[in-house]
């Protein structure tokens, strides 16, 4: 068994995600969940050495994420988007604390978030954990811990460590850079929902 998998959820990234793979499969096992993606973005990622995994229609990011948990069978999980936004070299710095029996949760820390909505519902989650970055997509957890994730949420900010946080998992982060990359952002309307999420984890645990 690999001692980690790196789970990347996809849809539509055929563009990026052979590269993306090709990295990763050097010193990883990966895993790319295809999230009813419309393009050739399954066959891409075999072609450059992942396994495959595919949704049956486009679900959304935490339904892949819960996939990805389910299907990978290393003790340890890396998420890692599909965007090409991440450094593998980072994988390392991220697991050491979990290897190391320190923590259960490592987020990868940007030095920069760009959207605003993004920023607030960090300084929520903040009212309950000492974090900087809870909405980063890269993060090393436990198969134990992601296995036991609701991920009820309308998007990971905030309430994926909260909800981390309230089964007793010992969380910390560490500073990672991100790279430029070339992708349009449109508003974020999921974080209007993801808002009383944050709020109902912050009361009720």
């Amino acid at each position: 068994m690999d001692e980690v998998t790196v789970v990347v959820p996809a849809y539509n990234e055929a563009d990026r995600i052979g590269p993306i793979v090709r990295e990763l499969v050097q010193t990883y096992s990966v895993l790319v969940v295809d999230d009813g993606s419309t393009d050739n973005t399954p066959s891409k990622a075999h072609a450059a050495g992942a396994t495959v995994v595919q949704q049956p229609q486009n679900r959304g990011y935490i339904a892949a994420l819960r996939r990805g948990f389910r299907e990978a069978t290393s003790e340890l999980i890396v998420t890692f988007d599909a965007d090409g936004e991440h450094r593998p070299r980072d994988i390392e710095t991220l697991i050491q604390p979990i290897k190391q029996d320190r923590l259960d949760l490592v987020l990868g820390a940007r030095a920069t978030i760009p959207r605003p909505s993004e920023r607030f519902l960090n300084k929520l989650t903040r009212l309950k954990i000492d974090v900087e970055d809870s909405g980063t997509g890269l993060r090393a957890l436990r198969r134990t811990l992601a296995v036991d994730l609701d991920l009820d949420t309308a998007c990971t900010c905030g309430t994926f460590v909260l909800e981390a946080a309230a089964k007793g998992a010992r969380i910390g982060e560490v500073p990672i850079e991100t790279r430029t990359v070339q992708k349009p952002r449109g508003i974020a309307w999921q974080h209007g929902k993801q808002f009383f999420h944050v709020l109902r984890y912050l009361l009720l645990s």
